[in-house]
């Protein structure tokens, strides 16, 4: 197992089992020494209707912050799946862009971002430190309140 894997074993997290998408884009492309990890909705844990919601108004932060959490470990599969099932080949988390599903008068995007960056921290380590944005949108694919997109280095 890898030191990745036992870190999040040892903080109650565990990597979902995705199925294969039909989708018109790949999950994630490797181009040199980077895997560029496509847009990911909090699947996998539960029904995709139970991770819906606008943050500001129906979906309260908290809430937003366990969404966050399920799209991190979806990107950190992913990122599994790249590796070949071995995550300590990830060298440096370079980037995180995190698309929060807003209200007009949300502005605590950060915060719900903070969640994906403590479980990439917590994966990784020193080598989980990273350049990240926080985008409010007006929707997101589903109505999802989280979708994250990342760029590792390998």
């Amino acid at each position: 197992m890898s030191q990745v894997l036992k870190r999040l074993k040892e903080a109650n997290l565990e990597l979902p089992v995705l199925s294969s998408s039909a989708a018109k884009f790949k999950p994630y492309v490797i181009s040199g020494n980077h895997i560029y990890i496509s847009g990911q909705l909090p699947l996998g844990f539960g029904d995709i209707s139970e991770h819906v919601g606008k943050l500001g108004s129906d979906c309260p932060v908290e809430r937003g912050i366990k969404i966050a959490k399920i799209v991190a470990l979806n990107i950190l599969y992913q990122a599994y799946k790249a590796c070949d099932g071995n995550l300590d080949r990830i060298k440096q988390c370079v980037k995180i862009t995190v698309f929060v599903n807003s209200s007009a008068i949300f502005t605590d995007q950060a915060i719900i971002a903070n969640a994906i960056s403590d479980v990439m921290l917590l994966a990784f380590a020193e080598k989980g430190e990273h350049a990240r944005s926080a985008i409010g949108v007006a929707q997101l694919p589903f109505g999802v309140a989280v979708e994250a997109e990342a760029i590792f280095e390998i």
